[in-house]
């Protein structure tokens, strides 16, 4: 077997001396610091704006469904996915577009927190009121709209009862006309008639 001094010179592994490296590090670390404070460069922390609702679409159904070329010289807008133009990037499908958008590093391109503003009573109130207000607007739009759409039906109802009574009228015409045909026939022919109980003139 060998001994704990053999052992040792086998072992080829590097061996660090951790509190020299840590002391290293703190040395530079106060050098840094030093010479930020002699130069006043001391970089202020990015003041980036709250969490803001987005005010406009996004466009996830305007490539569905279409066909795309794609060769070597197609720029990267175009090639097949959905391209971000704030982050300089393809995504592949609509379910990360969206998880790319809403996640932190395309809001801190936007130069947003992922922080929301903290609304106040008043605002939270105001709110409230707002949606009270569409909800009975579109309220008063459905209730207009099924009026109307009741109307529309009533006069094709209308419309529909008129053209069977003219058609019910036709057809009468068109039977009395075929009734004094054969009576005028019967007469040239020398028959009083057929059979009818009317006598002939």
């Amino acid at each position: 077997m060998a001994s704990g001094s053999g052992s040792s010179k086998n072992d080829f592994r590097r061996k660090w001396d951790k509190d020299e490296y840590e002391n290293l590090a703190q040395k530079r670390l106060a050098e840094e610091r030093d010479r930020e404070r002699r130069d006043g460069k001391t970089a202020p922390p990015v003041k980036r704006d709250l969490l803001r609702h987005r005010d406009y679409k996004v466009d996830l159904e305007s490539k569905l469904g279409k066909t795309i070329v794609i060769t070597k010289t197609t720029p990267q807008a175009e090639m097949g996915g959905y391209y971000c133009n704030v982050c300089d990037c393809v995504v592949k499908d609509s379910i990360n577009f969206l998880d790319h958008i809403n996640g932190k590093k395309h809001q801190r391109n936007l130069g947003m927190s992922m922080r929301v503003e903290r609304s106040s009573l008043d605002q939270v109130k105001k709110r409230f009121e707002v949606n009270k207000k569409k909800l009975e607007e579109k309220q008063k739009e459905y209730d207009f709209e099924e009026r109307m759409k009741e109307l529309r039906e009533e006069e094709e109802k209308a419309k529909a009862y008129k053209k069977e009574k003219q058609k019910e009228r036709k057809r009468r015409a068109e039977e009395d006309v075929d009734f004094e045909e054969d009576d005028e026939m019967a007469a040239v022919m020398g028959f009083s008639g057929f059979g009818s109980s009317k006598k002939s003139h």
